[in-house]
């Protein structure tokens, strides 16, 4: 296969469509150091900040979703989709990709879809276990979609699914001999059980409201938090620094050694988090969040709670959280049985296998 090889990557809108089309792009760039890759992201979405951090060039599309509710907001969407689609076309024209890539996100469908149009192969990375309807539309001209879940025959046709995972952060298949260090770089008492919590980038209002209305039970129980409440939050729940065994973080750079210090984790149940902890493997509740497309996260959560690979607590049933947790602390057999069964809906190869599928495409 030709060494310069021109690739379209769409997907943004939230670390979790953003995170695994970097990881794609860093090992085409590792496979491939000459291939020219492009994004195409939603203009002020948070792609247009994260991407060229990561070292590569971006181009926006005046794009966002349609409401779930009877908005203002509405009556825009067809403008902004015929412009994006105009876009999409004349970026995909002037770049002329071996294949375009989504990930998820508002900006994806325009992109893939001008790109099947001019018979460019097209691969979608859906990380859910029920797919948007972006990517469902999509699905019917994809060449290749890569799924994390089983069962998305429902949903695609079978005969282009393959089952690949979800990229991760390659430090998290290495955590092995990281507690120690993690516990040291979190200044940890080494003698105390250790909680990390999870809210994603931006926060997650009722998981915060919820832990700190848990301090006190904390306390006695003689918990340790590692708590990362967003962005959003810092500024209001920064206080509780000064309590003992509280650390309220905005954003945590060393999710390796968080992981690896953690004994339990709360966390919000996105596809990428979701992901990371079947690698990770430390006993886990997810709080999903209802307020996201199709209630993909409690989809998500289930999907591993049916496994017996985790607890499930809605925000509708959040008053049973403390009795949930304190039966999780007392039972070693079921945070054992919970870790194992975890870990073996692990795919830490997920990123190589979907580029393997890429590869075969373009060749």
């Amino acid at each position: 296969m030709k060494q310069s090889i021109n690739v379209v990557i769409s997907g943004g809108g939230t670390g979790g469509h953003i995170y695994p089309a970097i990881a794609i792009a860093n090992e085409i760039k590792a496979r491939y150091p000459k291939a020219n890759i492009l994004f195409v992201g939603a203009k002020d979405k948070m792609e247009m900040e994260k991407v060229p951090q990561a070292g590569y060039d971006i181009k926006g599309l005046w794009i966002s979703g349609i409401q779930r509710k009877l908005t203002l907001k509405n009556l825009s969407f067809p403008f902004k989709l015929l412009s994006s689609l105009w876009k999409a076309g004349r970026i995909i024209k002037k770049f002329q990709p071996d294949i375009a890539i989504g990930t998820g996100g508002f900006a994806s469908g325009p992109t893939l879809m001008m790109a099947s149009r001019r018979g460019i192969p097209t691969v979608i990375q859906e990380q859910n276990s029920f797919p948007g309807i972006t990517n469902k539309l999509l699905g019917k001209k994809a060449n290749k979609i890569c799924v994390a879940y089983d069962n998305l025959e429902r949903f695609f046709p079978k005969d282009k699914i393959k089952k690949t995972g979800n990229p991760v952060r390659q430090d998290l298949l290495f955590l092995k001999d990281k507690g120690q260090e993690g516990k040291k770089f979190f200044e940890l008492n080494t003698e105390k059980k250790i909680l990390l919590v999870l809210g994603g980038s931006l926060g997650a209002r009722r998981i915060n409201e919820l832990i700190e209305a848990n301090l006190e039970f904390f306390k006695e129980q003689e918990i340790q938090l590692i708590w990362q409440c967003g962005k959003l939050y810092f500024e209001q729940y920064k206080k509780y620094n000064d309590l003992e065994n509280v650390q309220v973080h905005q954003f945590l750079n060393r999710m390796d050694f968080a992981y690896a210090s953690a004994d339990f984790v709360v966390s919000r149940a996105g596809a990428s988090s979701v992901s990371e902890l079947c690698i990770v493997g430390k006993p886990t509740v997810f709080i999903p969040s209802p307020n996201v497309a199709e209630d993909h996260q409690t989809k998500n959560a289930k999907a591993i709670q049916e496994k017996d690979g985790a607890i499930m607590v809605k925000e509708s049933e959040l008053e049973t959280f403390s009795e949930v947790f304190e039966r999780l602390l007392k039972d070693e057999e079921k945070q054992q049985k919970l870790s194992e069964n975890i870990k073996k809906l692990a795919l830490p190869n997920a990123t190589g296998d979907i580029v393997n599928e890429i590869e075969k495409l373009i060749s």
